[in-house]
């Protein structure tokens, strides 16, 4: 006797006799008798069956009409259909059937047929599983990311009101010359952690925007004059610990301009101007030079320091990657240079890093030029 769980046959035919001999062959297999077309439209819906043999000399509305609306049926996408007999094979085939065979062909032959057809039915089943599990994984995946999303947004938007509130205050501190020498460099260390904990908030949030795909870039021209400005501007972002630091600049003069988003430019530069003092020492050099290159504008970021040991180099942009051997001891996140890597890839370019042990690093990243299109509306404002 069949299972509960065994696989479902259909022998649509007018004679009960051809089910019978084949649940006797197929001892494990639940088989079905099925009178007509009518009976096997409302069954079906039922009792989806794994195989359905369809013989084409069964009375009544022809099979091959019914079986286009079968196949379209969603609970039947699994089913095998096995049309039977020695006229209108023709038919049925056109109409979606999977295999024909003549009712002539011995049972043994049959019986081959259908376990053949159970096996195709078994795999699909077993498939849609497969697909339907990764699908509740995928949404709960998505569910997931929308959390987390919408948990750092919240995270990094609640503080950096107080976190810039705090560096205010402490800059207020560090400047009143009644507080002693020694308390006002314990005010600096604090006031550049601050600094250093908003850095980390903004990037988490820019580094999951851009992920997602998110970040909107507002690209503008941007000439030697506005390459300047922005270096200022990103080295005025890093904060006071550049002062202990010997800071070069170097703009190439007349450069071709450069298709970038001069904010985003700015948080880039202040990253790998911020890596770079992590890595050097009080009166150490940093220099910051922009150039000319093939098709393009290339950003260094060059420092003195202790420089990256070669394994951290390959994961060097992935976030909680960094590279965790600084000269300050401070964790990181890499969430920094993952930002940057990010960033400029989505600006079209490319960036990547230089340095040998004991003997500094230096970072470099490409930026594409303007198409002519954007040149050319440039020129129309100026006129």
């Amino acid at each position: 006797m069949a299972s509960v769980d065994s696989p479902t046959v259909f022998v649509v035919a007018a004679d009960p006799a051809r089910a019978a001999t084949l649940a006797h062959a197929l001892p494990l297999v639940t088989v079905v008798p099925v009178t007509d077309a009518e009976t096997l439209l409302r069954e079906a819906h039922v009792t989806p069956p794994d195989v359905a043999l369809l013989y084409t000399d069964t009375p009544g509305v022809p099979l091959w009409q019914v079986l286009p609306m079968l196949r379209q049926r969603a609970e039947l996408g699994g089913t095998r259909w096995l049309a039977v007999g020695t006229q209108g094979l023709g038919e049925m085939l056109s109409a979606g059937a999977d295999a024909l065979i003549s009712d002539s062909t011995p049972t043994a032959a049959l019986v081959l047929q259908v376990r053949t057809l159970l096996g195709r039915a078994a795999q699909h089943r077993d498939m849609q599983g497969r697909v339907t599990s990764l699908q509740r994984r995928m949404d709960s995946w998505e569910h997931e990311e929308r959390v987390r999303d919408q948990l750092v947004h919240m995270l990094v938007h609640d503080l950096k009101n107080p976190i810039a509130a705090v560096m205010g205050l402490l800059e207020i501190v560090y400047e009143d010359h009644r507080v002693p020498e020694d308390n006002r460099e314990l005010i600096k260390v604090a006031r550049d952690e601050t600094q250093h904990l908003l850095h980390l908030a903004v990037n988490m949030l820019d580094v999951r925007k851009i992920q997602a795909g998110k970040m909107n870039l507002k690209r503008e021209l941007v000439f030697s004059p506005m390459f300047e400005e922005i270096l200022e501007q990103a080295r005025g972002d890093v904060g006071s610990g550049l002062r202990d630091r010997h800071v070069r600049s170097e703009v190439e003069h007349d450069l071709s301009p450069a298709s970038a988003d001069p904010e985003i430019l700015r948080r880039v530069l202040a990253n790998l101007i911020s890596n770079a003092m992590k890595h050097t020492t009080t009166g150490g050099v940093i220099t910051l030079m922009v150039r000319s290159v093939t098709g393009g504008v290339q950003v260094i970021v060059r420092d003195d320091g202790e420089g990256i040991p070669a394994d951290d180099i390959p994961n060097l942009f992935a976030a909680f990657e960094q590279s965790r051997l600084t000269l300050h001891g401070r964790f990181d996140t890499g969430m920094g240079l993952a930002f940057c890597k990010l960033a400029i890839e989505e600006h079209g370019g490319t960036i990547w890093v230089e340095s040998e042990r004991g003997k500094g690093a230096t970072f470099y990243f490409n930026l594409p030029l303007a198409v002519d299109g954007e040149d050319d509306d440039f020129i129309e404002i100026l006129n």
